[in-house]
C-alpha cells in the first residue's frame, strides 16, 4: 500500500514532486562548550546552501 500512496502523490502534483528533490537533510554535530558533549542539529536545507550551512557556526 505505501507504494501505491508514492505513486500517488507523485502524479498528482509532478512539479511539487520534482522541488521536493531540491532539498537535502544536514545533520551537524555540534560540541556543548559547558559539558564537551556533542550534540545533533538537524535541518531541511535546499541542496545549493548545504556548504555555505555546513560553514556557517
Amino acid at each position: 500500500m505505501a507504494k501505491q500512496a508514492k505513486t500517488a502523490i507523485k502524479n498528482k502534483d509532478p512539479q511539487a514532486s520534482a522541488e521536493s528533490k531540491n532539498w537535502t537533510r544536514v545533520i551537524r554535530a555540534v560540541r556543548s562548550p559547558k559539558t564537551g558533549a556533542y550534540t545533533f542539529k538537524e535541518a531541511i536545507v535546499h541542496k545549493e546552501k548545504v556548504k555555505s550551512y555546513l560553514s556557517g557556526k
